[in-house]
This record gives C-alpha cells, structure tokens and sequence, in this order.
C-alpha cells in the first residue's frame, strides 16, 4: 500500500449560530462590509454545555457509523487542533476512550494551524503503512470562539468554531501529497495557554493566492494529472476572495470548487473536513472521482493533497 482514501466523513456544528448583524452588535463592523471582504454569513460558538472534545467526538462517531467499520478496525486516532481543552491528555486520547477503541493504536493531537487536515492525511499515511493498520481516524476540531480578541475587528469576524472527521484506509489507488513549512511566528498566532488569535490578514492573503496556486501545481503534476482531470477542489475555507483567485490562477471554473464559507467561517484544521462532509453528503462527491484538498496556516505551514475516491 503506497496512499490512503477517505472512505467516510463526519461534521458537527456547535449549536449556537452566530450571524454578521450579531458582531455588529459587539464590534465596529457591518454585514455588507464582513461579506465584501471574506464572504461570510454565519459562523458557529460552543456554548456553555459544549466544547472541543464533546464536537471532536460526535464528529468521530459519525464517520464511523457511516464507515461500516467496528472500532477495533481502528488503529489509530489523530486531531488536528490548536484549541484543545486540555494540553494534556491529547483530545485523541480521549476520543480513544469515548469511543471504546483499541488500546495498543496510537493517538496524538497535531498542531499545523489551518494546515491540519491536510498534515494529519500526511502522517495517517505515515503511520498506517508502518503499522499496517487497517483504518484510521482523523478529526479537525477547534473552537476558536474561545481564543478571540472581541475588541479586533480584523480577526473576531473570521473564526468559528466545528470538528470533521475522516475514516482512512491504506490504498494502492491514486495518491499524491505536498507539504511545506516557512518558519514564521508573526503572521498567525497564538500566545500562551490563553492567548488570544493574532492575524496579519492582508500578509496572509498575499501568502496565500501566491503560495496555495504553487502547491496546487505540484501536487497534480505528481498525480500524473491535468487541472482538468481534477474533479473537486476542496480548499481552506478561510475567505471567498483567496478561493477565487486560486480558482483563476489555475484556470478552473468555481463549480469545482467547494464552497461553504458563508455558513461555518474560518474553522481552521476543521475547515477542509467541514466543507469535505458536506459535498459528500450533497452527492457531489461519487466514487472514482479525483479530488484535491488543500490548506495553508499558521507557521507559515501549507500541504495539498490528491486523492481518488
């Protein structure tokens, strides 16, 4: 086995639904103005009876039920996150717990920023050819609303909060992936334990339409593929204007692309698994179609991968 598939996917949303005319309340900002400049509508926040582990986990659930696989098939459990409730134990590990898995997998959470579906696809792989695993499960979750600055209209408009889980299984089909790191702390981050979110957003716009077009090429020049013979594109939702451009730098038509900004926000290692969910549960995404999830974050971290489904 040389790739990975995805064979199931599971989203969940926290319950409390946050829309622009609610910020306006809260911050100097308007509807027209957040959507000219982002494309979004609506984003999600946990409330007091919800958290990351609670939405990690009922993501999970879903993508398992809907994998047709028995938790013992399952042999190892990775979250993308940088909103964990805990430092430590690892929300994989008590995903592990909650889910009634295996003790003799592995279960860790990574930190890559907006990156993190796409570097967790990265080391499933990784981890499965070496274990010889049958299946493995990825999750992004984050619940950013927890880690914003409500007085920064620049950045409290962007975020929400979700998980989205993948059932992975080893493959001999099509695979390709691509991933990068630029060693930089100022454009995104996070400090300390209860830190607050810092964003340059224009720095990391130009970072993105010139950065993600690159990873995109070389991720499909590796598959053997054209632009054309890509059939979905799944990228970081984090503004309609960066999917935009990306989709006329590589000359394909926006119907291509999956697009669900307006609802979620930016749910950073949540934001490829959310919007992955839903084309598949719409029946957008059949079997043997190519796909194409790609992502850039915090780091200055960036990965693109191709699979067949």
């Amino acid at each position: 086995m040389t790739g990975i598939k995805i064979i199931s996917t599971g989203a969940t949303a926290p319950s409390k639904v946050v829309s622009n005319d609610d910020l306006a309340q809260i911050v100097e900002t308007s509807d027209e103005w957040i959507k000219q400049r982002t494309g979004m509508s609506l984003r999600h926040y946990v409330t007091e009876e919800e958290n990351h582990t609670g939405l990690a986990e009922k993501a999970a659930r879903i993508a398992l039920e809907r994998s047709g696989l028995k938790p013992s098939d399952i042999g190892a459990v990775i979250v993308c996150t940088v909103s964990s409730d805990y430092f430590s134990p690892s929300t994989a590990c008590l995903i592990q717990g909650r889910l009634g898995l295996p003790n003799d997998i592995i279960a860790f959470d990574l930190s890559a920023g907006c990156s993190g579906f796409i570097f967790g696809l990265e080391t499933m792989r990784g981890v499965l050819m070496s274990r010889g695993c049958k299946a493995g499960l990825l999750i992004g979750a984050e619940v950013l609303s927890k880690k914003m600055d409500m007085t920064d209209r620049s950045t409290c408009v962007l975020f929400g909060d979700g998980a989205a889980a993948a059932v992975v299984v080893p493959t001999d089909g099509l695979y390709s992936s691509v991933i990068g790191v630029d060693g930089d702390e100022e454009m995104i981050h996070i400090k300390s334990p209860n830190g607050l979110i810092h964003m340059d957003g224009q720095g990391t716009y130009k970072f993105a339409v010139a950065t993600v077009p690159k990873v995109i090429a070389e991720a499909v020049e590796k598959a053997g593929l054209t632009y054309d013979e890509i059939d979905h594109f799944i990228l970081h939702q984090a503004n309609l204007r960066i999917i935009e451009s990306i989709a006329k730098k590589v000359k394909q038509p926006m119907d291509k692309f999956v697009v669900n900004i307006d609802k979620y926000g930016n749910t950073s290692a949540a934001s490829v698994g959310l919007a992955f969910d839903e084309a598949m549960q719409k029946g957008e995404i059949k079997p043997g179609e190519k796909v194409l999830l790609c992502a850039f974050g915090a780091g200055r971290t960036w990965g693109a991968v191709v699979m067949e489904m």
